[in-house]
Order: C-alpha cells, then structure tokens, then sequence
C-alpha cells in the first residue's frame, strides 16, 4: 500500500500561519494541559517528514532539542547542507523524492509546512489529505497558509471536530 502526505497544520481564521515576522504565539491561545488536538494520534501514522527550511530553522531555534523522534526529517533547501543524523537537507526534485517516498512500504508523510512547501507540494498535487486546525483570531496579516496565484483543488470532507478552547479541526481528502 503506498503512503500518504498529509498537512496537519494551524492557522488564523484568516488563513495565516504565522505572523508577517514568523510570530506564532498566538497558538499558544487554544493551548489546553492534555488536549494535543490528535497531534500523538496522528504521529502514530507517521514515518516520514517533509519541510521547508524556513520552517525547520524557525522551530529549532524556538525548541533546540526539537526532533521528531525515529522519524525520517526531509528538509527542503535550495543551498545543500549536510545532513545530521535522521535530518536530510534535501536539495534535488520534489516529485522524484515525493515519489520514491510514496512509493515505499511505510507509514504516511507529514508534511509540517510552511507556505513555500506546502505551495509546491499543492501545485504538484502531491498533497493527498490537509488537517488543518483553525485557530479563533483574526491575525489580518500574516504568512498566509495557501499563497495566491495556487490552482484549485476540490477538497472531500472527512472529519471535522470542534473543541472547548475553540479550535475548529478540519480534515480533507485532495481531489484534485
């Protein structure tokens, strides 16, 4: 059975990601002591990581221990770098790499953004399913999560949850 990539991501109920300077307290809005949101669940499914280097260099300069465990770590680049240990810095084609991995006998793909990532992987219709969880703020301005100018996709619903703190999940199947 090929694996899936999946989105799992927040955003702004205006569809941001981040603030303009790559802010993203306002996550911490909906934080809730034993309430992940299906962070633990869904990681269970995965093997596999794909993000963008912006991406990679923010979170582990807000956590330096950060990893993801056991899991393979592709972190898309345009300057090469050495890989470290699980981390790969991946320089080459997206589709070739997005193919082999698919390809494989495994568990599914995360891919943990950002925009320039998910962008790509959305134009190259390489995004199979997007869990996204809508934050209750009104950023106004920001990164947003899907930049202009991206082809449309039709989206299946397959779940949606709403939680005490306000978070609203939503979970789609890519179409086309």
């Amino acid at each position: 059975m090929n694996c899936k990539i999946i989105l799992f991501i927040a955003m702004s109920l205006d569809g941001f990601i981040a603030k303009p300077d790559g802010d993203i307290s306002f996550l911490s809005m909906v934080e809730k002591e034993g309430e992940d949101y299906g962070y633990t669940a869904f990681m269970e499914g995965i093997d596999t990581v794909i993000l963008g280097r912006k991406t990679y260099d923010k979170v582990s300069s807000m956590v330096p221990e950060w990893n993801y465990g056991d899991r393979d770590v592709y972190v898309l680049t345009h300057t090469p770098r050495p890989d470290s240990g699980k981390i790969k810095f991946y320089s080459g084609d997206l589709s070739e790499l997005t193919t082999s991995l698919k390809g494989r006998n495994g568990k599914n793909i995360f891919c943990d953004g950002g925009a320039e990532t998910i962008y790509r992987l959305l134009q190259e219709n390489l995004i199979d399913e997007i869990i996204v969880s809508i934050i209750p703020i009104l950023l106004g301005d920001g990164i947003s999560l899907f930049k202009t100018k991206l082809r449309e996709k039709k989206l299946q619903l397959i779940n949606s949850k709403s939680f005490e703190k306000g978070l609203v999940q939503l979970h789609y199947k890519v179409l086309s």
